[in-house]
């Protein structure tokens, strides 16, 4: 058993605490503590040892900060050039089952397109492309050196052989 007096003892010192801990004001308390002296006593790197990075991340909404951060604003920061120069291209390829590729694509229709209209599609659009550069580039010329006359619609000896029936 233990002594009566040391009980009551102990409940005047509950009660003590409790009437004290009622009658003070936290607020002005709190107002008074330096918490710059407080926060200078703080071991920043010993209280981020105790952090699992792993549960906080855990708890973190990726949604919800993704949708804060503006993906389309840090896109259009992301410097693409950049990017492709860091992709090993080599690498990339050595990644690619080319059997299974094979094996999916209908070679015969790959051939039949490369070699029929694809190709020469591409090379009239090229070579439509070239003559309009060169007519603009013509054009510009003339500007620069102020041709007052048009110049000729070819070379002269071209225009020539045209000109014979």
């Amino acid at each position: 058993m233990t002594d009566p007096m040391e009980t009551l003892a102990q409940r005047v010192a509950e009660r003590v605490v409790d009437l004290l801990v009622d009658a003070l004001d936290v607020n002005a308390l709190v107002r008074r503590v330096d918490l710059n002296a407080l926060l200078d006593q703080v071991d920043i790197d010993a209280l981020l040892a105790r952090v699992d990075v792993n549960t906080v991340l855990d708890r973190v909404d990726v949604n919800a900060l993704l949708n804060r951060v503006g993906v389309e604003e840090m896109m259009r920061r992301v410097d693409v050039g950049a990017v492709a120069d860091r992709v090993d291209v080599n690498e990339l390829v050595r990644r690619i089952d080319m059997d299974a590729l094979v094996g999916e694509t209908d070679l015969g229709a790959v051939i039949a397109r490369s070699s029929g209209g694809v190709a020469s599609e591409a090379l009239d659009a090229a070579r439509s492309r070239a003559v309009g550069l060169d007519q603009f580039i013509d054009r510009w010329v003339g500007r620069l050196i102020r041709r007052r006359h048009p110049a000729p619609a070819g070379p002269a000896a071209l225009l020539a052989a045209r000109a014979e029936p």
